[in-house]
């Protein structure tokens, strides 16, 4: 494969203050199969958390097609057998198996990296969580969609460093949403035990902090690891599973009968996952860290009271914020 070099010049340690933005030649209806055509993963080892289903699924099926072995992390390893079949019968790709992970207990965290052996190549951070209609919180009293969209993958991430250090150049992608835009991370009050829960509010505090992880993660660019985090896009997804039809309805992706439609500038879930393996395994991406990115660029950066979709918030990309998060994570990983 001819590969397209990036516009600029990106530093390894970038955070996306200060420097070029980082072009590629994908569109944003580009799919996962797409972007890495022509990049060979045999011998690379990925993980995927909540890779049964949705962009998790067609990231799976994209990094395996390129030869990658992949674990599918799921808190049911049974729903994702059938894709397990699936991609065991396809020629030349690598292999997947699937094995249990709840991202919402530190336990079940600390067992899946013990369990790890060998080298990690690749760390999607996928699964996620989305407007649970009431205040939801862990048996360690973390609020839940905190947990599982960010804690429990930072857990994970801490869990599997060495592993990650051993590739020697290894990446951590992380899924994030347009919706970290309207809420920054709340360090007085994270899980609403103050303030008044709000789902929304709930969820992009959570993918505000998803960001700043990958921020943060600039300590580990000396062990070779990256880490970007990236908005899928807009896709109908399990993800919408906690909506009332009437939150659906507002959407406008419900019909007075019921019926789930996506609007014209939704993705389907190969193009979703295409920015997820863009990060995981372009060569595009190689040395570069703590970005965001979207519809397979990265992204600008734009005020909070911008009236338009897209681009990645100040806050989210903040260092000093960054570093402040990671200290509280790891201080609730140690009390959990």
């Amino acid at each position: 494969m001819t590969t397209n070099l990036p516009t600029g010049t990106p530093s390894p340690s970038a955070s996306g203050h200060g420097s070029a933005l980082l072009t590629t030649p994908f569109s944003a209806r580009a799919r996962a199969e797409e972007v890495l055509e022509g990049v060979d993963l045999t011998g690379r080892r990925a993980v995927v958390t909540g890779g049964a289903s949705g962009i998790g699924a067609e990231t799976v099926r994209a990094l395996a097609a390129a030869g990658a072995e992949v674990t599918i992390a799921t808190r049911r390893p049974q729903s994702a057998e059938p894709l397990v079949r699936e991609l065991a019968a396809v020629g030349g790709a690598g292999q997947v198996h699937a094995q249990a992970l709840d991202l919402a207990d530190p336990a079940s965290v600390d067992a899946f990296a013990r369990a790890w052996r060998g080298p990690l190549d690749i760390l999607v951070a996928n699964a996620g969580i989305m407007a649970l209609p009431q205040r939801t919180l862990t048996p360690g009293g973390w609020e839940l969609q905190l947990a599982t969209n960010y804690l429990g993958h930072f857990a994970l991430a801490i869990g599997l460093h060495a592993a990650l250090r051993a590739s020697g150049s290894a990446r951590i992608v992380v899924v994030s949403s347009g919706a970290h835009r309207s809420a920054p991370f709340d360090f007085e009050d994270p899980h609403f035990e103050r303030r008044p829960y709000d789902p929304w509010a709930a969820y992009g505090q959570s993918k505000s902090a998803d960001v700043l992880f990958a921020v943060g993660a600039r300590r580990w660019a000396a062990d070779g690891i990256t880490a970007n985090a990236l908005s899928p896009g807009y896709i109908l997804t399990r993800l919408q599973r906690h909506l009332d039809d009437d939150t659906m309805r507002a959407f406008g992706v419900m019909d007075d009968e019921g019926n789930v439609k996506p609007l014209p500038y939704y993705k389907t879930p190969e193009q979703g996952a295409a920015t997820s393996v863009l990060l995981a395994a372009s060569p595009l991406l190689q040395g570069v860290t703590g970005r965001y990115f979207e519809d397979n660029q990265e992204a600008r950066t734009v005020r909070s009271d911008e009236d338009q979709p897209g681009g990645v918030a100040a806050h989210a990309l903040d260092p000093q914020a960054a570093d402040r998060l990671w200290e509280y994570s790891a201080n609730a990983l140690r009390t959990a």
